[in-house]
């Protein structure tokens, strides 16, 4: 009777105990996300929360998310990538270019006119980072590798037509590729991050800016300007900026097997060019508000746009130069960026 008993309260037990184990199996998971983006951005709110959204769903609710804009947990926009490394938040998008020199070989993206469009130039760069540098992601777990649409200039004082005009002007670029070509151009390069824009602007300690017009509201630069010169479409952008959404490596691997699937599948080329056209689709409504102000809108054409071209061709002589001392083939890297870059524009 003892022994009944006991195998019936084990048996109990086993019963009780399946309940808790299928509960632990499907046990859901929250991600901090962390980025320097305004809430109120169309790269916080198309890009990322459409990102995190689907995520959601696709893993039937367990994985939830945490959301920091606007560097919300602390830090500042350059120990982003760091964050995300050491496991101080999960997720993190941020530039590749915060931390000069870092990331040399996807500098290539960043280059004068390489980009066509914002879908295709991601999807080469993703392509790119797997077959020619994926040791420069090796400390996280890349989930995107993109580009923004087309940089342009926006200035204070004067529209830009031509190399001579940009002489003297203190101009703002986000990377070191990007402040090297302004400085070619004939103006006084000052490197800085995106949110410091409109203090700087405003106190005079810029003049004006480089940025793809999807991002002109979420830092004011229709108001805190009225000079825009883009560059005709038809031809390649005057330069773009490399993004990686990234996550902590301990982090991914700590998901059960097939939570890693979710965020594996929504992870690559596909979500690299999603996050690319997404953020250049922010382009026209962005542009529209500097039309709405009154503000004066220049386009250079494709043969204008040949002195701008032979003044920026030194910044990617050094860059090949660069790569050389490094132990890369300089050469190699730039034509098969060209090539990829040219097989997904024409895809």
């Amino acid at each position: 009777m003892i022994r009944r008993r006991t195998l019936l309260q084990s048996g109990a037990a086993v019963a009780l105990g399946a309940p808790a184990l299928a509960g632990f199996a499907q046990a859901s998971v929250t991600l901090k996300f962390h980025t320097f983006m305004s809430p109120t951005s169309n790269v916080w709110l198309n890009m990322h929360k459409a990102w995190m959204d689907k995520v959601t769903r696709d893993s039937g609710g367990r994985i939830k998310f945490e959301a920091y804009p606007a560097m919300q947990l602390g830090g500042s926009p350059v120990q982003l990538f760091d964050q995300a490394k050491d496991g101080v938040v999960d997720i993190v998008w941020t530039l590749p270019g915060n931390t000069p020199g870092r990331f040399p070989r996807i500098e290539v993206f960043e280059l004068p006119f390489m980009m066509t469009n914002a879908e295709a130039t991601s999807r080469a760069l993703w392509e790119y980072v797997q077959t020619k540098a994926p040791d420069e992601f090796r400390d996280v777990r890349p989930i995107a590798l993109q580009v923004h649409g087309p940089g342009m200039f926006h200035v204070k004082t004067k529209l830009i037509t031509q190399p001579g005009d940009l002489r003297r002007l203190k101009m703002r670029g986000p990377t070191r590729q990007i402040t090297k070509l302004l400085g070619n151009l004939g103006a006084t390069p000052v490197g800085m991050p995106l949110p410091q824009i409109p203090d700087a602007l405003s106190k005079g300690v810029i003049d004006g800016c480089v940025i793809p017009w999807e991002v002109v509201p979420s830092v004011k630069v229709h108001e805190l300007t009225t000079f825009h010169s883009e560059f005709d479409r038809e031809g390649r952008a005057l330069y773009t900026t490399t993004f990686v959404m990234a996550m902590n490596k301990a982090r991914y691997e700590s998901l059960p097997p097939d939570l890693k699937k979710v965020i594996d599948a929504n992870s690559g080329i596909e979500t690299s060019a999603f996050l690319g056209r997404v953020q250049q689709a922010g382009d026209a409504p962005a542009r529209k508000l500097a039309v709405e102000r009154g503000n004066k809108i220049h386009t250079i054409g494709l043969a204008e746009a040949q002195a701008f071209r032979r003044q920026a061709r030194q910044v990617e002589v050094e860059w090949v130069q660069d790569m050389d001392k490094r132990g890369f083939n300089g050469r190699d890297l730039l034509e098969t960026a060209h090539k990829l870059i040219e097989k997904h524009t024409k895809a």
